[in-house]
């Protein structure tokens, strides 16, 4: 069964983001480098004011030292490929949210060894080194978002706009059951989410939903501040919501063999994705509106 679920969640990845390409086209991104205020902002959200929002909160929080700094990691995951889903779904800045995907597999080479090895310099009062390999992750990005997402946009600039319209009704039931299912296939049959007893965790469970929360909350005022369309603000506090948390899970287990690590990331995983649409969709309806074009 664990074969099964390793094969299940990238395929689903794949098909969901070709199926998000397919309502794209080429012209939907120029915007977003022609006018790269919001990519600015939403990347420097995730790779500044994430990890530094987890570090006061955990700081503070009074848990054993190693789930401080699973809780840091997890921080230092932005950026999960559901986030492009559910900005789909809300109707957000899908392009920008790809692209704040893209660029951050990027960065998360340079930013997740740095702020683990800080987080262990200060919390577990050890130094251990995390080296996540170039040529690996930028595989597993090509194969799961790039490639996918080109191959749909592809086939969207290649039909009529009467074709390519009647993709969004049968789409939004589609992709989020794809997500769905691959959700609950790992959820149930990942052999490193089994034997997890959720309430015996609680004292750790908290400050992951404070996390997620209050980072939501700071990415969205944030752009609003900045004057950042509204639709631009919800989108960015998409991305700040949903982590990577399948990376974090890899270097737990893989790299770093700690099993308090990785309980941490199970334990985000377990709640982030329908409490990051909750709030999402809360700012979107109630969120001030911005009108000043960014």
């Amino acid at each position: 069964m664990q074969e099964l679920a390793d094969l299940v969640m990238p395929l689903s990845i794949g098909i969901i983001m070709f199926g998000i390409g397919l309502e794209l086209r080429f012209k939907d991104f120029r915007r977003v480098f022609f006018y790269p205020k919001s990519v600015i902002i939403g990347l420097a959200s995730q790779i500044i004011l994430l990890p530094l929002t987890a570090l006061v909160l955990v700081y503070f929080w009074p848990i054993d030292p190693v789930y401080k700094v699973g809780i840091m990691l997890i921080a230092a995951c932005p950026g999960g490929t559901a986030s492009n889903l559910v900005a789909k779904v809300l109707k957000g800045r899908v392009p920008l949210s790809i692209t704040l995907t893209a660029f951050n597999s990027f960065l998360i080479l340079f930013t997740i060894p740095f702020v683990v090895t800080l987080s262990f310099d200060l919390f577990a009062q050890e130094s251990q080194q995390v080296d996540l390999g170039f040529w690996e992750t930028m595989k597993e990005i090509l194969l799961t978002v790039v490639f996918p997402v080109l191959g749909g946009i592809a086939v969207s600039e290649m039909v009529s706009d009467k074709t390519r319209e009647s993709f969004h009704k049968p789409l939004n039931y589609i992709l989020p059951g794809i997500m769905l299912l691959a959700f609950i296939i790992v959820v149930f049959f990942d052999n490193s989410n089994q034997d997890i007893r959720y309430l015996e965790n609680a004292h750790l469970l908290i400050p992951l939903i404070i996390l997620n929360i209050l980072t939501m909350l700071i990415g969205f005022f944030t752009a609003q501040k900045l004057k950042l369309k509204h639709k631009t603000a919800y989108t960015i506090a998409i991305e700040m919501g949903l982590q990577n948390s399948v990376l974090a899970l890899y270097i737990s287990n893989e790299l770093l063999s700690n099993d308090k690590l990785s309980l941490i990331a199970i334990l985000y995983s377990s709640f982030s994705l329908l409490s990051t649409f909750g709030i999402a969709l809360f700012l979107k309806q109630y969120g001030t509106k911005t009108a000043t074009e960014n």
